[in-house]
Formats: structure tokens, C-alpha cells, sequence
């Protein structure tokens, strides 16, 4: 039997401005079980990072979840105070941030950051926190961990950091870990080896993953499920190899052509005409219809609903890929 740890339905978080309402995450479902690592991609704006938010309880006003179910461990964490909140943060779900000067508290060292999560989440003692410290240092792969606890965040380089913030969310051995583009500051030799190590950390410690990224090449490699994003709604969800070697919507296929390869070095990449719609003012219909090469009339009048194509593949297009052998 599949042990579900995480189960979302039919979120929706908006933020209240002056120039109207914004849907940021308007109406996405999926579920995430133990020890799996799922992949959330799509363009800057298209609300990967809100739906993350939305599942810690991070949203601030003008921000607001407007209806939704967030199902953690069978209770619904949307139905939860502050204060049950802050018990559950760091401790059952721990989030790993974009930028990791900015989560680093520049007057505090290294070992106070680590050790504050052990304060709020565990009962150990000084001498045995220093120690889970310096264990956590070590495993995120921190060269003399123990000389390096007394350091602060501007003495580490930007992988270093991010490795920090890595122990950190590890700390109380949370069992989901939401990763927020955790390389999005690093080159690229340096961001391998963060996804490397997250996946291996993940792995030893027997917790699930999301991983929030706008690069679909990044995610292929480490992850079991993805989910395409764009202006708040999912166009298709699935499998690895169903949404990288048999994609339904025209996005998701736009994306991975314009993923460069060692195969067609001589092939053009392509890309995807136009930009992301502006929140305020979205489409009639499917909100990728003006920029998609398939969009009928159809495309521009109705919207789509998300519908399974084949198991867990299910697609939000009126005329999928898939079904009109245009792959």
C-alpha cells in the first residue's frame, strides 16, 4: 500500500492589490508520497514558488489562501493556528530558500543558526547539540566541521552557504523538505553538487522532496513526479519519463526544446513565442493559447480542465499531444 504524506486539493492563494486580484495559485491538486521527490517547473510568475509558501503557511498579506485543502500526515494544515504552525515548521516540514545570504542571519554564527532548530524541535542537551551540528556540517560535505561552527555566513563561499542552509532544514529530520530554486545563485558545477547531495541527504533520511525550479533539465535527473506550471494552474502532471519522453501539452514541449543537447548540437533550439500574460489581465480560455504553435478556437474561448491521459499522466489541454500525434 502507497503511504501518502502529502495531499493538496484544489489550492487557491490570491493576493488582494490595488490594480485588481491576483491568482497566484488558483486551483492546483497533487499528492506526494514518503520518500518521493517531486519537481515543480515552469517560468518565473507561473506560481511554483506561492504553492510552496502556501504549504508552510508562509503567506503574508496581501496574500491569502482562499480555499484548498493541504493535507499533511491526514490532518489539514490549512486548518491550523500560528502556533500549531511553528511546531510543525522545521520539525515535520522544513523549506530550503532561493537565496542563501539572505536565510543566513549575518550577525549569528553558524552554529547558533544550526542550533536554534534543535532548541525549538528537540530535547537534547548543549554537548549533544554540538554534536548533531557538527554530524549535520559533515554530512552536507563542510570540510573541518567542527572548526567551521564558530564561522558566519559572509566567511563561507555561495555553495558553502547553501550548504548551511541544506543542514540546517535537515536538522530536526523533517519528513518534507521544500526546496525553493536552492541553486538559482550558484554556477553550474557547484549547483550538480547540491542536487546531488539533497537527493543523497533525502534519500539517507527517508524524507520527500519538492523541488521548485524553472530549469526542466535540472529536475529530469533527480526527481520521480513533475508538475508544468503556468500563471497558477498546472497544464500537466506525471511521471518522469511520461512528462520528459511522452509530454502532452504544447508547453511542456516548448520547454524541453529549448533544452540545449550533446546529441543535436547542430539542431536550433527553439522557443517558445511571446511572454507570460500579465496576472491582472489573463486570456479568455487557456491562459497559453496566444502563445501556443496548436491552439484552435476552442483554446481561446474555453478553459481546460486538468484530465488523465494514462495513470498518473494527466494533462489540462483541449487537444493534447498525445492524442493527435503531434509528438
Amino acid at each position: 500500500m502507497v503511504n501518502k504524506l502529502l495531499e493538496v486539493k484544489g489550492l487557491k492563494t490570491y493576493f488582494h492589490t490595488f490594480k485588481g486580484t491576483v491568482k497566484a495559485v488558483d486551483g492546483i491538486s497533487f499528492s506526494l508520497n514518503r520518500g518521493e521527490i517531486l519537481g515543480i517547473v515552469g517560468e518565473s510568475g507561473g506560481g511554483k514558488s506561492v504553492a510552496g509558501f502556501s504549504i508552510m503557511k508562509l503567506i503574508e498579506e496581501p496574500g491569502f489562501i482562499q480555499a484548498g485543502e493541504i493535507i499533511f500526515q491526514g490532518e489539514d494544515i490549512n486548518r491550523k493556528n500560528e502556533r500549531e504552525m511553528k511546531d510543525i515548521r522545521g520539525k515535520d516540514i522544513a523549506m530550503i530558500f532561493q537565496d542563501p545570504m539572505t536565510s543566513l542571519n549575518p550577525l549569528y554564527t553558524i552554529y547558533q543558526q544550526l542550533e536554534e532548530v534543535l532548541k525549538l524541535h528537540s530535547k537534547m542537551g548543549a554537548k549533544a547539540r554540538r554534536e548533531r551540528c557538527i554530524e549535520l556540517l559533515n554530512q552536507v560535505g563542510i570540510p573541518q566541521p567542527a572548526d567551521r561552527l564558530n564561522s558566519y555566513p559572509h566567511q563561507f563561499s555561495g555553495g558553502m552557504r547553501q550548504r548551511v542552509i541544506i543542514a540546517i532544514a535537515l536538522a530536526a529530520k523533517p519528513k518534507l523538505i521544500i526546496a525553493d530554486e536552492p541553486t538559482t545563485a550558484l554556477d553550474v558545477t557547484i549547483q550538480a553538487q547540491i542536487l546531488q547531495l539533497l537527493k543523497r541527504l533525502v534519500q539517507e533520511n527517508n524524507s520527500s522532496l519538492i523541488l521548485i525550479t524553472h530549469d526542466l533539465a535540472v529536475v529530469s535527473q533527480m526527481v520521480d513526479k513533475i508538475i508544468v506550471m503556468y500563471c497558477g494552474k498546472i497544464l500537466e502532471q506525471g511521471k518522469i519519463d511520461d512528462i520528459i519522453y511522452q509530454p502532452a501539452h504544447p508547453y511542456t514541449s516548448g520547454l524541453l526544446n529549448s533544452i540545449p543537447r550533446l546529441r543535436d548540437q547542430k539542431k536550433r533550439l527553439e522557443q517558445i513565442p511571446g511572454i507570460v500574460p500579465n496576472m491582472f489581465q489573463l486570456p479568455a480560455g487557456c491562459n497559453f493559447a496566444p502563445r501556443c504553435r496548436c491552439f484552435r478556437d476552442k483554446c481561446l474561448v474555453d478553459q481546460p480542465e486538468i484530465a488523465t491521459i494514462e495513470k498518473e499522466h494527466g494533462v489540462a489541454c483541449h487537444f493534447p499531444l498525445l492524442e493527435v500525434g503531434r509528438i
